[in-house]
């Protein structure tokens, strides 16, 4: 599917988020969420350096495990980790909320199995119960289980267990912590190609829960494959396959994506990786669906630089940042505050353009997929002077006066000017919003969506 394509198909949902869009303000009902992955739950001695650099860049959540062999390190014998309390008190401190992940088998059950007979399912349970009853109140997203599709991504009655454990576990959930959020999934790649999710979605998950969670992996996709507006493309059909299956909208949590910077075999340069990241951001906010993104992970988990799992992090293993962080800290304000309008100038696949607002300003938001180029850019805002915008390519900057001035018409409508672009995203102020515009998008779109209604399709 080329760039043109996607743009097509991404029409209905962003019509389906103008639904959820209030009528200036332009913020979701349940923003999406700036999330990471994060080993630290399991660390005694927890830097608070790390907790400040999680708020400094904006992540509004943390994804950990709350392994069930921790809680249960003694048959029938359950406890919190003493320093779990004082992590999540650290990250409540730094306005962070939290996604644990229910998980893992526990020698004392099973041998360790996943739980698919009933002991074992019935042990599972009990741990489940007594987390939630525990952390009540301070844990905003539980996920069930992680990736349980790895071992058998094709076997229906494998899919069959898992749907059944997350039933369970989501209305015992509910039942001791109801404010909090229940994810299901956790489908690897692989698992979404070999049709695990849907089949999820098929036996009826998201009746028990709040949202579907993937990890949809792409950096080992090969060359044309593993790029951001690639993995934008195959994304928006997984959304729309799992919306169709489901007749109704399917809220998704990317609760693990990312690119790694290690040297070898689908590894990419730290550059590169910070490029992609604020691309795959941004794309992901074009697809109303898509509710949040858990960058995999906050740090390094070690110091090989040709050890894959060692160089997924923002941070590398001495907490210094890497340029994926300083660009995260920098783009994090638009993605919260900033909502997708429309992609501009569908006829070239190898520049991205994409309009994005809130009641107060309009900015571009724009890239090269391939060579540096130079393309014009338009507002109908009445601009003069220099072009205002954050270059993700020097993070650090910030808002800055470009060497680029605005070209405008004796009127004062329709102001132009070239901007050069590259990898990085440049965001580009384009002035002031024009609520009356907004207002009429905003309500074309609701009618589109409400003819897609009536035709019965989500397309």
């Amino acid at each position: 599917m080329s760039i043109g394509q996607w743009t097509r198909r991404v029409a209905l949902p962003t019509a389906l988020y103008s639904v959820a869009l209030g009528a200036l303000a332009l913020e979701a009902e349940d923003p999406f969420i700036i999330g990471v992955g994060s080993h630290e739950l399991h660390l005694p001695a927890s830097r608070d350096k790390g907790f400040e650099l999680l708020r400094q860049a904006g992540i509004e959540s943390v994804r950990t495990d709350a392994h069930w062999a921790f809680v249960e390190r003694r048959r029938d014998k359950l406890a919190i980790e003493p320093h779990w309390n004082g992590y999540l008190a650290k990250t409540q401190a730094q306005g962070i909320d939290s996604l644990l992940i229910l998980g893992y088998g526990n020698i004392h059950h099973g041998d360790g199995e996943k739980p698919r007979s009933e002991p074992v399912r019935a042990a599972y349970n009990r741990y489940v119960a007594f987390v939630a009853q525990q952390l009540r109140g301070r844990v905003r997203h539980y996920e069930v289980w992680n990736e349980w599709d790895l071992e058998n991504p094709d076997d229906p009655e494998f899919t069959q267990d898992y749907a059944r454990l997350v039933a369970d576990a989501a209305g015992i959930i509910r039942q001791h912590d109801p404010d909090a959020k229940v994810l299901a999934g956790a489908v690897t790649s692989e698992g979404i190609k070999s049709g695990f999710a849907l089949r999820l979605i098929e036996a009826g998950v998201m009746q028990a829960v709040d949202g579907l969670s993937l990890h949809p992996y792409v950096h080992c996709y090969g060359r044309g494959r593993s790029t951001p507006e690639a993995w934008i493309e195959w994304l928006t059909e997984i959304d729309l396959e799992l919306s169709r299956a489901a007749n109704q909208p399917v809220p998704l949590y990317l609760t693990e994506m990312a690119w790694p910077s290690h040297k070898g075999a689908c590894g990419f340069d730290e550059i590169t990786q910070a490029a992609y990241l604020a691309r795959s951001y941004f794309l992901a906010k074009t697809l109303s669906n898509v509710r949040g993104y858990w960058w995999y992970d906050f740090r390094n988990d070690g110091t090989d630089l040709r050890e894959r799992e060692h160089n997924f992090g923002l941070l590398r293993q001495d907490y210094s940042p890497k340029l994926a962080y300083q660009v995260l800290r920098v783009i994090s304000p638009v993605i919260e505050h900033f909502q997708f309008l429309e992609r501009v100038g569908e006829s070239d696949d190898s520049v991205v353009q994409l309009r994005f607002g809130n009641d107060k300003e309009q900015l571009l938001i724009a890239w090269s997929t391939g060579k540096p180029r130079s393309v014009s850019i338009a507002s109908s805002s009445l601009r003069s002077g220099a072009v205002e915008l954050i270059d993700t390519a020097q993070p650090d900057k910030g808002r800055t006066a470009a060497a680029s001035q605005w070209q405008c018409p004796a009127d004062g409508n329709n102001c132009s000017t070239r901007i050069e672009l590259n990898e990085f995203p440049k965001i580009i102020s384009l002035g002031a919003s024009d609520p009356a515009a907004i207002a009429s998008e905003q309500t074309n779109l609701a009618l589109d969506l409400e003819n897609s209604k009536e035709r019965g399709t989500y397309r």
